[in-house]
């Protein structure tokens, strides 16, 4: 991608100048970011996904005259979803990109964010008055009408306390600064933290295009959870206290056997090539309700991404759906394009060592990449 090229999707502006003048920084309403725009599944489809076991979804209703909010999650039967005619409901749908391959294609036009970052598609059908209540995000989110009209308001929130009893994250006090209706094709950008509220104004379809922003705390837990599945230690390294005098304080834990723990972890942090495999295999973790299907292609033809397939690079590894290798050269270089471009052609494919053939032979039947053949 041409970052410095002006796009519509941004208004005119190039994600270049899209990322120094608005990420993380101030909102971006753009009119006809995707001018012409249509639903990429039907009503009826995506009432047909709410019912299946591995998509998550999730129902939001509010009672009469603005009180008590009710969340439900899927899987939803037909029965289950209330009737058109209902005003103020709203259905949730996570992960469209997952298994539509049009909203796969919308997703990868955000790709001058890093895909380490990039999320999820995830769908907001609602009937007349419905909406999810005044919150704010803790990540970045592109709002995309996809159908309808929804009425955005917006505000730099400092109050962030929340509703109690409640069982949505909805703000006690929220105090909207600006307004918007967008129609078909419209495309509101919100930094995290700032709050907003969106409700349908008549039957609607709202894309939510959002990124990862792993918390602290959890992530170093993973990322130490992956280093200890690692930490073997090859010297055969035992603790060992000869020449230890009797103690007089037999709960006392002696400093030596303390010592032996911090070193211990600090050999397993001090591995920069550790943590990093531990990072790039965190991030490409594809998400929990994420199954592939197994092939028995041959490796002919060119080579593209199963659109769940997360893949990822730094400089020295390859990283994907959760699993890292090690590429050199030529090697790396192809490899690097497939993760960058989610394709390869045939000519470079053939360009491949032996070995690495071998490796994208397992990720072909794995049903991690597909096999394309020239028409």
């Amino acid at each position: 991608m041409d970052t410095t090229q002006a796009l519509t999707l941004l208004g005119g502006i190039s994600p270049e100048g899209f990322m120094r003048q608005y990420w993380q920084k101030k909102p971006l309403l753009i009119r006809q970011a995707v001018p012409g725009m249509q639903p990429l599944l039907a009503r009826s489809a995506l009432f047909a996904l709410a019912a299946q076991d591995d998509v998550e979804s999730r129902l939001i209703t509010r009672a009469a005259r603005g009180a008590g909010w009710r969340l439900r999650h899927g899987p939803f039967a037909r029965a289950a979803i209330p009737k058109l005619s209902q005003p103020g409901w709203t259905l949730l749908v996570q992960g469209l990109d997952l298994h539509l391959d049009t909203a796969h294609a919308l997703l990868e036009q955000f790709a001058f964010v890093p895909r380490a970052r990039l999320d999820d598609l995830m769908v907001s059908f609602a009937t007349d008055g419905g909406g999810v209540g005044p919150h704010f995000d803790s990540y970045d989110v592109f709002l995309l009408q996809a159908q309808g009209q929804r009425r955005w308001r917006i505000g730099r929130q400092k109050d962030l306390t929340l509703q109690p009893d409640v069982p949505l994250k909805i703000l006690n006090d929220f105090q909207p600064e600006q307004e918007w209706v967008l129609e078909a094709g419209d495309m509101l950008y919100l930094p995290p933290r700032y709050a907003h509220d969106g409700v349908a104004q008549g039957e609607c379809m709202t894309y939510s295009i959002g990124f990862r922003a792993p918390a602290q705390g959890e992530w170093a837990q993973d990322l130490l959870q992956r280093l200890a599945d690692v930490a073997g230690d090859t010297t055969g390294a035992r603790y060992a206290d000869r020449g230890e005098h009797a103690t007089v304080h037999a709960g006392a834990i002696p400093p030596a056997l303390q010592a032996f723990a911090r070193h211990a972890v600090e050999k397993a942090l001090g591995d920069p090539q550790a943590l990093l495999r531990a990072v790039g295999e965190s991030l490409s973790e594809p998400k929990a309700n994420v199954f592939f299907d197994a092939t028995a292609s041959d490796l002919r033809g060119g080579l593209v991404l199963d659109r769940r397939s997360r893949m990822l690079h730094e400089e020295r590894h390859i990283f994907i759906n959760g699993e890292s290798y090690r590429a050199t050269g030529r090697d790396f270089g192809l490899l690097k394009k497939l993760a960058d471009g989610r394709m390869l052609s045939a000519r470079e494919v053939s360009s491949l060592s032996a070995q690495a053939r071998r490796m994208v032979q397992e990720w072909l039947e794995m049903g991690w990449v597909h096999a394309v053949h020239a028409a």
